[in-house]
């Protein structure tokens, strides 16, 4: 097998396996990932055609992953600087990703974050401001359920904490209500009894 048809075929094989993957997860099938594939293969043959130096497939497999995956690596990277507590650059790193993502799931997964990163600083009007606005954006599918539950979760906890009580109580109980046995569910329930028993 010559190297232009070994390119294609993990080319091929790539879109076929990532796309299979997130439409399992209930992300959709996104054409522009497809295009994306395509693009980055065309650019590899045309490289080797002008160089005459032929590719290796572990090398394009790993262009092919870094192009078409680069919002949600960041996403990855700015949550473990979130965990380490250094915020400003997750923030910085939730930046890059929101103007790189291409797809409305990982824009959403940034917006989420990022209102996440607001709430642990303790600006809650900005996770606020950032999670309404995730929410409002919630793409469809059978991977909603679980955005939808992260983003109320997390905007039940900012508006307990500014005081907002019955907004913070009304996205809680929709978290249990929609992932009723996750652990966004559980979270919820903790922070709706440790609300009660204050004001008890």
């Amino acid at each position: 097998m010559n190297a232009y048809a070994l390119l294609a075929l993990e080319a091929l094989l790539f879109a076929l396996v990532f796309g299979a993957l997130s439409w399992l997860r209930g992300e959709g099938l996104p054409a522009r990932f497809a295009w994306e594939v395509l693009g980055v293969t065309a650019v590899c043959y045309l490289l080797c055609g002008v160089t005459g130096l032929a590719m290796h497939p572990v090398l394009f497999l790993v262009l092919v992953y870094i192009i078409t995956m680069r919002a949600r690596l960041l996403v990855d990277v700015g949550n473990a600087l979130s965990a380490r507590g250094r915020y400003e650059h997750a923030l910085q790193v939730f930046g890059w990703a929101q103007r790189l993502a291409a797809d409305p799931f990982s824009q959403t997964l940034v917006r989420i974050n990022t209102g996440v990163v607001f709430f642990r600083q303790k600006r809650f009007a900005e996770a606020i401001d950032h999670l309404s606005g995730a929410l409002a954006g919630l793409p469809g599918g059978r991977g909603g359920p679980k955005l939808e539950a992260a983003c109320r979760y997390n905007l039940g906890l900012a508006y307990l904490r500014t005081g907002q009580e019955r907004q913070g109580r009304e996205q809680l109980n929709q978290v249990i209500e929609l992932l009723p046995n996750s652990l966004y569910a559980r979270g919820a329930e903790a922070a709706l009894r440790q609300k009660r028993d204050a004001t008890t």
